[in-house]
């Protein structure tokens, strides 16, 4: 059995609703549209209402109220409101572990996912896609507290540099937290991109098959265990990836987001 498969087997995968597998089945379907869409997620009262809530929030900005999920999706955007629900959905999916903080968790997961996204359309990726998939890139870290907690404790040991924590999990379970969600998502049906970058995010470049969104989930992980990052922070990023990414760093300082327009789920 392949040590992935045996890690696996020390786990209780978490339960995610079927609103959310079927939403993950249209992320491969060119065909499904905006009624597929808001057909699905209205099947789950309690998301919808989340998503009203997370539309109405002052981080979207918009010019009035919504009331409805024809409202949500007519000014957040289908794909968006898609993203959001399964955000929504995964980040509920997971039980609070001893030894880590719940909200610190969530809250570095939305600033990778925001950096993710905010890296993506600056390449003219998929900013949804990035959004999601940076979202989902701590969820290793998760299977990792329950299947060992001690690995745990000794992975969020301070000091907590960036980028130290891939270094640890590799060391005490011989992977990295993008490994195991990766492999997470492929049972989860996930698209063979989003999986392939989440596999490749601890180092994008070592793979024969580069792996663009991978290489900006390693960006983004690492500004977002940064904390207060602020556009000084782009120095301390890998030159190597920026330079594969061909990113602009002198667009990434003047640009940088601020930590205010980030979505909360929680």
């Amino acid at each position: 059995m392949h040590s992935l498969d045996s890690f696996f087997a020390t786990v209780k995968l978490p339960s995610i609703p079927e609103v959310a597998s079927r939403l993950i089945k249209t992320l491969n379907d060119d065909n499904a549209g905006v009624r597929d869409i808001r057909d699905l997620i209205a099947q789950d009262p309690a998301l919808s209402a989340k998503l009203l809530r997370l539309a109405n929030s002052a981080q979207f900005g918009l010019p009035r109220g919504v009331s409805s999920l024809d409202d949500a999706i007519q000014m957040v955007g289908m794909v968006k409101v898609r993203s959001l629900a399964l955000g929504a959905c995964i980040s509920d999916a997971f039980p609070a572990l001893p030894g880590l903080d719940p909200q610190a968790f969530w809250q570095a997961s939305m600033a990778c996912a925001s950096y993710a996204q905010w890296l993506a359309n600056a390449l003219d990726m998929d900013g949804q896609q990035a959004w999601l998939t940076g979202m989902m890139l701590r969820l290793g870290e998760l299977l990792i507290g329950q299947a060992n907690p001690d690995a745990l404790a000794e992975i969020e040991k301070l000091p907590h540099q960036p980028g130290i924590r891939w270094e640890r999990e590799r060391r005490l379970t011989g992977f990295s937290e993008g490994q195991i969600t990766a492999e997470l998502a492929r049972r989860w049906n996930f698209p063979m991109q989003i999986t392939q970058a989440l596999e490749r995010s601890y180092d994008p470049l070592v793979e024969q098959a580069f792996s663009r969104l991978g290489a900006v989930l390693n960006l983004a992980g690492i500004l977002a265990d940064v904390p207060h990052a602020n556009a000084a922070t782009v120095d301390h990023l890998p030159p190597d990836v920026i330079a594969a990414l061909a990113l602009d760093i002198r667009w990434m300082k003047d640009n940088f987001p601020s930590a205010e327009t980030f979505i909360s789920l929680h």
